[in-house]
């Protein structure tokens, strides 16, 4: 129970000393005047002025609250290490008891795991939660059970009470981590990209001055160097192929290394081309001859040299050849000397004239054999005596012409192979699409695949691979009708620009391919094929455990699967013949980017109210209860603040002047100053 005086005005504070000082005026005057009952009068005025103020004694039913003490136990992946959970554990069980043995003492004890992600250890999202759960002026104390390793103190909340930290570790710990401080996400292929790494030892670490570096791409046999440790290394590396390269760069485990989670970086490149060079052929000038030309220019990515009869030599008009142009075409130099400079050759409605001797078309087929790419589209010159088809071009082409050629409308159709082909998949709404107007009827071969059909349901558009090659036929000339919107044309450019990029090996266009999109810790696995399924996937974690993951078909020749990874680190997939790599998560963690236990990082916010800092393995310091702003450490002490809140559960107030007593007061001494001055 405590007791305190109270007041209640029933004027406003500055009418109340106005009158105050009136009545003090009054009985100045009095007493100037020599009236000797200037002192009744001043205690008259002094219980009416009182009265005004209604003092009261107000007495408090009390129940004291408890202090409460925040106790945070990190258990993020950091803490892992070592013996450290272990040690955290031990410690927060015996800190706890120590406080709640404490009279009048609470605690709060939370765990604190890892952030979502790679978020890292977010000690202070934690405790400002727990703070905001809390009555700021019960809270005594905070002690946190860390390595200090945190990633969120930008969010440090004002503290109510001092902080301590009990750090974790052990003075011998030491640590290798590998620091990839610059990898492009994209690089060209055939040309270099630097990586810069970095080595470096950390803690109690021995005194090295090199160590190994294991580097492996798509997860092959790495290669072996020795590097200086504590320097950055830049490293060339050439990209093998397009699309995701995986590099792995691995450091081995040093004796008594703390951990060897740093030790391995992955890094994941798209390769990509810098240009791609076309040769467009064009037989005879045609309406088509601008589609193909518009459509390779309109692509900045590729360079384009167009060659076009627009004489031909049969034609006798008697103007003389030195007449005909400025300079003469090159032919030499681009079919026999710099063919190989080539990404993909069009033949364009060609037939052979002369222009090109028979050994520079087959120096084309000896190029496709070596890993070109020929692409046909055929007019009627196709089906002519003069056809293409005779000559070395026959042994790669995938399809041979009849001599006969359809002059009627037909709409291109997708048959069901070309639904699960990547070139053509996707592009099935055929009822909506422009007639063309002419085909040449072509007899494909075995190996060939047939991904459309025209009229009579004949070929039309023919794949095929020739040793490391490709090559393509689109048995018509018509596909110009779509570009001009005729009866509404179709998807022209689509299946014109897939199609050059197939041929040109894009990854993304590949009929077989096995690969994963990475989300987070989560992949999702895309096999694409032209069978009608597919076996499971085996996917082998970083620590080579495995697991069979089944996939479901999504659209024709299409299957995904998702999975979600249990680790960072390098996963293989493989299904069949098709083999694939991917990295889940950061190419660093944050959560070993700095493994060693410092508190370097919370200093300013403990010594914001003079808390302190202990190592764990030193013993568990004493607990002492300390002032508000006083020291809150010591050595072998911590301290925390008792808060003494308290509850209220009863309030009680009796008026000092009720109405009656100032009644009484002022009249008796009114009177009595009447009848003391009526005696003069």
């Amino acid at each position: 129970m405590t007791g305190e005086i109270v007041f209640d005005p029933l004027l406003p504070w500055p009418v109340i000393w106005a009158l105050g000082a009136v009545a003090l005026a009054s009985v100045a005057l009095a007493l100037w005047r020599g009236m000797p009952g200037w002192a009744l009068r001043f205690f008259a005025g002094f219980v009416l002025v009182a009265a005004l103020t209604q003092p009261s004694f107000q007495e408090e039913d009390r129940a004291p609250l408890s202090d409460i003490v925040l106790l945070l136990e990190d258990q993020s992946a950091s803490q892992r290490l070592g013996d450290r959970l272990e040690t955290t554990s031990e410690t927060a069980d015996a800190l706890e008891a120590r406080l709640a043995a404490r009279p009048n003492t609470e605690v709060r004890r939370i765990t604190v795991p890892d952030g979502e992600g790679d978020s890292g250890t977010l000690l202070m999202t934690a405790l400002s939660g727990a703070l905001a759960e809390e009555p700021r002026g019960r809270v005594a104390g905070i002690f946190l059970l860390s390595d200090g390793r945190l990633h969120d103190l930008e969010r440090a909340p004002s503290l109510p009470a001092p902080m301590h930290l009990l750090l974790t570790g052990h003075d011998t710990d030491w640590d290798r981590r590998l620091i990839v401080k610059n990898a492009p996400a994209f690089a060209i292929l055939g040309e270099p990209v630097t990586l810069t790494l970095r080595i470096e030892d950390d803690g109690a670490a021995p005194q090295e001055r090199e160590t190994e570096l294991r580097i492996s791409i798509d997860g092959g046999e790495p290669d072996s160097y020795r590097v200086p440790l504590g320097q950055d290394i830049e490293l060339p590396v050439t990209l093998p192929h397009g699309g995701l390269n995986v590099i792995q760069f691995t450091t081995p485990e040093g004796e008594a290394e703390l951990t060897d989670r740093n030790n391995t970086a992955l890094v994941q490149i798209n390769g990509v081309r810098d240009r791609l060079r076309v040769l467009l052929v064009s037989g005879e000038p045609h309406a088509g001859s601008r589609t193909w030309r518009n459509l390779l220019k309109s692509d900045s990515s590729v360079d384009l040299v167009h060659f076009t009869i627009l004489r031909p030599p049969e034609k006798q008009d008697g103007v003389p050849v030195t007449e005909l142009s400025l300079i003469a075409f090159p032919t030499r130099e681009l079919f026999l000397e710099k063919i190989e400079d080539f990404d993909l050759i069009i033949f364009d409605r060609y037939k052979r004239r002369g222009i090109l001797p028979a050994i520079y078309l087959e120096n084309v087929r000896n190029y496709v054999e070596n890993g070109g790419a020929v692409l046909v589209a055929a007019g009627p010159d196709f089906a002519s005596a003069d056809s293409i088809y005779r000559s070395p071009l026959s042994e790669i082409l995938p399809a041979e012409p009849t001599a006969r050629v359809i002059d009627r409308g037909y709409r291109p159709t997708v048959t069901d192979l070309g639904q699960r082909h990547p070139v053509t998949a996707g592009l099935t709404a055929e009822d909506s699409w422009g007639r063309w107007m002419r085909q040449v009827e072509v007899q494909p071969n075995d190996s060939a695949e047939v991904l459309m059909t025209g009229a009579e349901d004949k070929p039309l558009l023919v794949l095929d691979r020739i040793g490391e090659g490709r090559v393509a036929l689109i048995a018509s000339d018509q596909a110009w009708l779509w570009s001009r919107g005729f009866e509404g044309g179709g998807p022209q450019l689509d299946l014109l620009r897939r199609l050059a990029h197939w041929m040109m090996k894009e990854p993304e266009l590949e009929e077989e391919a096995l690969w994963a999109e990475a989300t987070g810790q989560r992949m999702r696995i895309i096999r694409r094929t032209l069978e009608e399924g597919v076996g499971a996937v085996t996917v082998t974690r970083p620590d080579g455990t495995e697991d069979s993951v089944s996939l479901k078909e999504v659209s024709p020749g299409r299957f995904e699967a998702e999975y979600d990874g249990p680790e960072i680190g390098l996963y293989r997939l493989k299904e069949g013949d098709q083999e694939s790599v991917i990295g889940l998560g950061p190419a660093a963690p944050r959560e070993f980017e700095q493994t060693i236990a410092d508190g370097g990082a919370l200093e300013p916010v403990v010594a914001s109210l003079r808390g302190g800092e202990a190592r764990i393995e030193e013993g568990l310091p004493t607990i002492r209860a300390v002032g508000a702003g006083r020291p809150a450490a010591g050595r072998g002490w911590l301290g925390i603040t008792p808060r003494e809140a308290f509850e209220t559960m009863d309030v009680t107030r009796i008026p000092l002047l009720p109405p009656w007593l100032t009644l009484l007061l002022a009249a008796g001494f009114i009177v009595g100053a009447w009848l003391r001055e009526g005696r003069r």
